[in-house]
C-alpha cells in the first residue's frame, strides 16, 4: 500500500512517500480503509513528535474510512462501518486503530469533515470539559483562535453556552470566526491582550484560558484570568517552552494552571476521552450544531504542499487530506 512517512531534517521535518504492506489487525483493533486525514501541526515539529536523529515514523494522526478487517475481540463494529478516530499513520491507503477509539461517523458527515473531529474535538473536551468544566455564561478565552484546536475550542464553547474572546493575528480570520459566534476578537500577536480581556468581562477575568501560543503569552494569559479561573496549556507554536509565574496570582485567585496531552497516556486513559466526546460532544456534531471548518482538502498525491500550506499559518480551522 502506499503511505507517507515522516522523518527529522535539518532542524525541521519531511514527508516522504513510499510503500508498505497493509498491516493486520491485532487483538482489539481495526483495520480502517482510509477515505481521508486530517493534519495536526504536533506531529511537525520535531521535539513534539519526531526525535531529533529518530528514524522515520508513519505520518498522520486521524482520519476516516470503512472498517476493512476486525481484529479478535471486537464487538460492537462490522465491516464496512464508517468511522472516525485517532490512529498512527493515517496518511496511507490502510491504518490501524484501537477499537476504542473507533467512533461511528454521523450520517451529516463528510469523510473530510469526519477526519478532522477526531484528535482536536477530543483534545478540546479534555481542556473544556473533563478538566476546565466550562459551564454555561462563563468567559472562554482561546490565544491563537484560528488554529484547529482554537476554532473547536470556540465551536464547543458557544454549544456549551459560554462567551468566548479570541487572540490571533489576523484580522481577516478573526472576522471570519464571528459568525461562529465569536464574542470578541482581539488582533495581536503579543502579550498585551489582558486588559481587553478585563474590560469585556467587566473587570472579572476569564474563567477559563486555553493557551496555543505557548510561553511568550503565558504571563499575560494569567493575568487575564477570574478568580478560580483554569488555565489550559494545550501548545506552543512560538516554540517558547519556559515563562515566569505569578505566584501571587496563583495563590490569591486561588488558580488551576494544567496540562492537556495525550503523548504519556495509556490507551484506556484516551479511550476514557473518547467516551466523553462522545456522551458530551458528539450529539452537537450529529445535530448540525457543530461543523467542522475546513480550509482546504488536499489529495492523498499532494501531502507535501499540504504540509508547506499549514507551515504557511495561512490556514483557519483545520487542513484535511483526501484519499482517492
Amino acid at each position: 500500500m502506499k503511505s507517507y512517512w515522516i522523518r527529522p531534517e535539518s532542524g525541521k521535518t519531511a514527508i516522504e512517500l513510499g510503500d508498505s504492506p497493509a498491516p493486520e489487525p491485532g487483538p482489539g483493533q481495526i483495520l480502517v480503509r482510509m477515505r481521508a486525514a486530517g493534519l495536526n501541526r504536533g506531529e511537525l515539529i520535531v521535539g513534539h513528535s519526531v526525535k531529533v536523529g529518530g528514524a522515520a515514523k508513519a505520518a498522520g494522526a486521524e482520519g476516516a474510512g470503512e472498517v476493512a478487517a476486525l481484529g479478535t475481540g471486537v464487538s460492537g463494529l462490522k465491516t464496512g462501518d464508517r468511522v472516525m478516530g485517532r490512529c498512527s499513520g493515517a496518511f496511507a491507503e490502510f491504518a490501524l486503530m484501537d477499537a476504542r477509539e473507533a467512533i461511528v461517523v454521523p450520517k451529516n458527515l463528510s469523510w473530510e469533515e469526519a477526519a478532522c473531529i477526531p484528535l482536536v474535538f477530543c483534545v478540546v473536551h479534555d481542556m473544556l470539559i473533563a478538566q476546565g468544566r466550562l459551564k454555561a455564561g462563563e468567559w472562554l478565552l482561546v490565544t491563537g483562535i484560528s488554529a484547529g484546536v482554537g476554532v473547536a475550542a470556540l465551536q464547543t464553547g458557544k454549544a456549551l453556552g459560554a462567551n468566548v474572546i479570541g487572540t490571533s493575528g489576523s484580522q481577516e480570520k478573526l472576522d471570519k470566526l464571528k459568525p461562529l459566534g465569536l464574542d470578541l476578537g482581539i488582533r495581536t500577536r503579543a502579550a498585551d491582550f489582558a486588559d481587553a480581556v478585563m474590560k469585556a468581562t467587566s473587570g472579572k477575568g476569564a474563567n477559563l484560558v486555553v493557551n496555543n501560543v505557548g510561553g511568550s503569552v503565558f504571563a499575560e494569559t494569567i493575568r487575564a484570568l477570574a478568580y478560580e479561573g483554569r488555565h489550559a496549556t494545550v501548545g506552543y507554536v512560538d516554540g517558547v517552552l519556559k515563562s515566569e509565574i505569578d505566584l501571587d496570582a496563583l495563590h490569591t485567585k486561588r488558580l488551576t494552571l494544567f496540562g492537556v496531552s495525550n503523548r504519556l497516556r495509556n490507551a484506556e486513559q484516551r479511550a476514557v476521552t473518547v467516551r466523553g466526546f462522545t456522551a458530551d460532544i458528539l450529539p452537537f456534531i450529529a445535530a448540525g450544531k457543530i461543523r467542522p471548518l475546513i480550509d482546504r482538502v488536499y489529495p492523498f498525491a499532494e501531502l507535501p504542499a499540504a504540509k508547506d500550506y499549514m507551515e504557511s499559518n495561512a490556514h483557519l480551522g483545520k487542513i484535511a487530506v483526501r484519499m482517492d
